[in-house]
């Protein structure tokens, strides 16, 4: 018997770890295969809100608010290069040279999900900056990427030139900080099972399974 998970999967588009943790979730359910059915829903989690639009040095960035030193970067960033390799995706470290405002990138992933584009324009944003190094902030940029995605590029242009789910955003932010969501990736399943950062597959695998069959006896089936 199939059981259905609604999976809101919160995190933001300039989170390395937020990719590594959505690769592992994607492969953890073709694992599973047809036992279980994700309902996906990528909510929004700005790491850094106050990003002004030309965005920050990445080592600058990095030492100001964590205080790593150039070699803990690049000791990191090696670590996420390569569990993105195990993964089957490609950081290219050389390439992301900034940290970039996301608002703008939130608000067409609130619309994608409305056009039943959501996960292919998640997805193409991780590659577009993290991949290819382009800025997520960049309205042009992020027009190209939401037509690679299928989405239609002319209305596209139209949410981002306008404030168009900016309220919508910023109260689905202000409900998962309420709950208490500081950290992404967070993945809840259900409304009440919390999995937090970039977990390996076989973690997903195995919490997913254990999911599955509570809710199961939770419904009698």
């Amino acid at each position: 018997m199939t059981t259905q998970l609604k999976i809101d999967f919160v995190s933001d588009v300039s989170c390395p770890w937020c990719v590594v943790g959505l690769r592992s979730l994607e492969q953890a359910l073709q694992r599973i295969g047809d036992a279980v059915t994700a309902d996906i829903h990528f909510q929004p989690f700005e790491l850094n809100p106050q990003m002004p639009a030309e965005g920050q040095d990445i080592a600058e960035h990095i030492a100001q608010k964590y205080g790593s030193t150039p070699e803990q970067l690049a000791r990191n960033q090696e670590g996420i290069r390569a569990r993105g390799a195990e993964l089957g995706f490609s950081f290219n470290m050389e390439k992301r040279g900034r940290i970039y405002n996301t608002f703008d990138a939130h608000r067409l992933l609130h619309w994608a999900e409305l056009e039943g584009h959501q996960s292919a324009l998640k997805n193409a944003l991780f590659t577009a900056y993290f991949t290819d190094g382009r800025n997520p902030s960049d309205r042009e940029v992020l027009v190209d990427i939401a037509a690679s995605a299928g989405l239609d590029p002319a209305r596209a242009r139209e949410v981002l030139e306008s404030d168009r789910y900016a309220a919508e955003v910023r109260e689905r932010q202000q409900f998962y900080a309420q709950h208490g969501i500081r950290a992404v990736p967070s993945v809840i399943i259900n409304g009440q099972y919390l999995i937090q950062g970039g977990q390996p597959v076989e973690m997903f695998e195995q919490a997913l399974r254990k999911i599955a069959a509570e809710t199961q006896q939770q419904s009698g089936t």
